[in-house]
């Protein structure tokens, strides 16, 4: 069979918005390590936003692609699991008597979003490996975990400056990077719905919400973390409910 030698544009499209997040997140490792820290998280808040669009963009034109599926991993990988450890170690560990503690929680983070992409990579391949169960992630996905990971830098940047926990900051970005590969069930925004009613409220949140992000971003993404923490009991109840409620009906 041969090959067409043209290819519709639309079907580069969602790859090309990937491919600038990788741009993005090597731009956010150039940044952190010429001290530009802010910069740096804005990047990668900005691959979080861009790896979200390629997706929608693939389902919307309807070009997904194993090619594409392979690329927005790599993305992913590096983007969630190298940029942000480079950026906790510049940030908080470099020159300090606790740059091997700091190195390590990064590597640790870094080896954690691997795992979880190679299983992703298998649950597409097979039937048997799943990350989803109905509405719920297995784990913590590579974008939050990459905001969970930075909380650290996040209150550094609030004004925890004096603050120096260096034991505690690295057992904790490891700890976020072990909730990645483990299988707690985390909720899925993909598969959520809201009653027509709700639709005026949702927007004016969500307004609220980039306002916020634009004026106070900082206290505003450890608040966005610490709900994020708090839903993981509730998605854990929520799941098991669901469970429970399709087995008696089987």
């Amino acid at each position: 069979m041969n090959t067409p030698s043209r290819i519709k544009l639309r079907h580069i499209v969602p790859s090309m918005v990937t491919v600038f997040a990788i741009c993005a997140g090597m731009t956010s490792v150039r940044m952190s390590l010429e001290g530009h820290i802010e910069t740096a998280l804005y990047f990668i808040l900005l691959a979080v936003f861009l790896d979200a669009a390629d997706g929608k963009l693939a389902r919307f034109l309807d070009t997904a692609s194993p090619f594409g599926a392979e690329l927005d991993t790599l993305a992913d990988f590096f983007n969630f699991g190298i940029a942000p450890g480079i950026l906790i170690y510049n940030t908080l560990y470099l020159g300090t008597e606790h740059a091997n503690l700091g190195w390590l929680a990064a590597l640790v983070l870094a080896v954690c979003c691997a795992l979880r992409l190679a299983r992703f990579n298998l649950s597409v391949k097979s039937s048997e490996v799943s990350l989803r169960k109905d509405d719920f992630f297995v784990g913590v996905p590579a974008p939050a975990l990459a905001c969970l990971a930075l909380m650290p830098v996040f209150m550094h940047l609030y004004g925890w400056q004096e603050t120096n926990l260096p034991f505690f900051r690295a057992i904790y970005v490891i700890c976020v990077g072990f909730l990645a590969i483990s299988t707690v069930p985390t909720f899925s925004i993909k598969h959520m719905s809201i009653k027509r009613s709700t639709l005026p409220l949702v927007i004016v949140a969500s307004v609220v919400l980039v306002v916020s992000l634009m004026v106070y971003p900082w206290p505003t993404l450890i608040a966005g973390n610490t709900l994020y923490f708090l839903s993981l009991p509730l998605s854990y109840l929520a799941q098991r409910k669901q469970t429970k409620a399709l087995g008696d009906k089987e």
